[in-house]
Formats: C-alpha cells, structure tokens, sequence
C-alpha cells in the first residue's frame, strides 16, 4: 500500500532551538554520548532538549537488527563496548540537572549476555547520583539470566515495546523479535521483581482497531504498568510505509481504553512515543 503523500495538520511539529537545547546537545556531543532522540530521528527531540531531559542510547549507534520501522543504523556486528560509558552518563546526567533518566539501547545480538551487564553498570552509576533509571531494553534473547543483571541493578521501571500486534509482527519487526517472546519478558520481570514495567506500540501499520485493543489487553495480562501509543513516521524511503495516519481522537479513545483496562499511567497521541514525559507519567502513575 502506498503512503499518504500529505501528513494531517495535527503532525506538525514547532520546533524550538533556545539555549537549553544548545546546552543539552554540547553537554551530550562533549562526552560522545548517543540519544534515542536524534538516532532514531523522534519528533520531540527539540521539546525534550529544550526543556533539558534526554533519552540515551547505549552501546553504540549501530543495532544487529533490522526492523522494517526504526532509523538506528543497523550491522551484524556492534560497535565495541565504551567501559566508561556509565560514568559519563551519570555525569552528563548530574550537569543536565537530571532527577530520572532513561536509558535504551541498540540490541546487541553479538555480545555473550546481549548487552544486559553493560546496561545493568549504566543503571547503578545513575543510581549512585540519586537519580531515577527507567531502563528501555531489547529483549536479550530472551535470556533469563541476562534480564535478571538488569533487575538487580535495581532502576525504578524497566521497559521494552511490543512495537505492533501480533499479526504484524513478522513485517515490522526483525525475525529475531516476537510477540510472545516480548510478552514474556515483560512477564518475567513482575515473575521476579517488583520493578515497575512500561510498554509501547506504534500505530499507522495496518493494524486493526480490535487487533490493538488485544495487544493492549495481553499487555496488561503479563502485568505491564505504563503504555505508550504513538503515530509511526517513516524515517525514509527504505522503511515500511505509513498505512494510515491514526487521528487525535482515535488515540484518546484507546487512552481511555487503555485505563480501563488498569494501566497506571498511558500516554497516547500522534507525537507520543516511548521515553515522552517519561517522568511525569511515571510519577503519576504512583499516586
């Protein structure tokens, strides 16, 4: 299907380059640190540096798959591990003045424990200044071991995206990724913690109404916290085309859902994506 040559009026993003945003990006540039924010292209980078929060990328810029919707650059191999990585997000995290974190990473298929021991150091040196840790990760294939150096690093919510519905999954996402096997990552996490648990689906795919309303649902089966819902953006030609352009008022009515479900905290709307008003969603979401 081919895409929609126009974005509707409700995509269209301001976008704001004052001294915070200039800060933000020579205090991350000065330390080589990478952000989801401009490797993944998201929409809200000028919003969130403005207001001087950040969402770093670990492990390199390079992922070892190859999902049909995600701008991250994409090889067999990673690129090698900075072992200082930890302390300079923790220091660039204390001269942003930042009091809750997130943390992702690419996946790193190509290392012995997918990554989790270098994330796991990432969290514990942000906890070491005080800070909250929300850590966004891969599924590490599906290796429990690997998930529980992770929960022992003790960050405040621990998340990772089913991406899509399950019918789509095959399209959308790398082989290697699925349905079930999010599901049961995000399951094992409550199985041996009490950490908080986020999730994320994309909308504009092809998906059906009631095909989203079940990714919701299994969600919330396997004990998911925090939901996010926002309009896939075609980074370039290469990538999957945008199906449709999903309204305001669809997003608020699977909000609204979503609630009822028993979602402690759900962020819905074209521009919202994962790590979006993170801290705020997850403050409120204690109360």
């Amino acid at each position: 299907m081919r895409e929609r040559a126009r974005k509707p009026g409700w995509l269209r993003v301001r976008l704001r380059y004052g001294p915070s945003f200039v800060r933000t990006r020579k205090i991350l540039s000065s330390r080589g640190l990478a952000t989801v924010c401009e490797e993944a292209r998201c929409p809200n980078k000028g919003e969130c540096w403005h207001m001087g929060t950040a969402t770093f990328l670990l492990m390199g810029k390079t992922c070892t798959r190859r999902c049909g919707f995600c701008a991250v650059e994409t090889a067999s191999r990673g690129d090698p591990l900075d072992k200082g990585e930890a302390d300079m997000v923790a220091e660039a995290a204390g001269e942003l003045g930042l009091r809750y974190v997130v943390l992702t990473s690419v996946t790193r298929d190509d290392l012995p424990d997918c990554g989790a021991g270098h994330i796991s150091r990432c969290v514990r040196a942000l906890r070491n200044t005080g800070c909250r840790v929300e850590a966004l990760i891969p599924d590490l294939g599906a290796h429990p071991r690997a998930l529980e150096k992770i929960v022992d690093a003790e960050p405040d919510v621990i998340g990772h995206n089913l991406e899509t519905v399950r019918r789509l999954q095959g399209k959308v996402r790398d082989r290697r990724a699925g349905y079930d096997t999010s599901l049961s990552l995000l399951k094992r996490i409550k199985e041996v913690s009490e950490v908080y648990t986020k999730s994320s689906l994309i909308l504009g795919l092809g998906e059906k109404e009631e095909e989203v309303l079940e990714a919701m649902a299994d969600l919330r089966k396997a004990g998911v916290d925090f939901l996010t819902l926002g309009q896939y953006l075609r980074p370039s030609p290469r990538h999957l085309p945008v199906v449709e352009y999903v309204s305001p008022d669809k997003f608020q009515m699977y909000r609204d859902r979503a609630l009822e479900m028993g979602f402690r905290g759900v962020a819905s709307g074209p521009l919202v994506r994962s790590s979006y008003r993170a801290a705020a969603m997850f403050m409120e979401g204690l109360k």
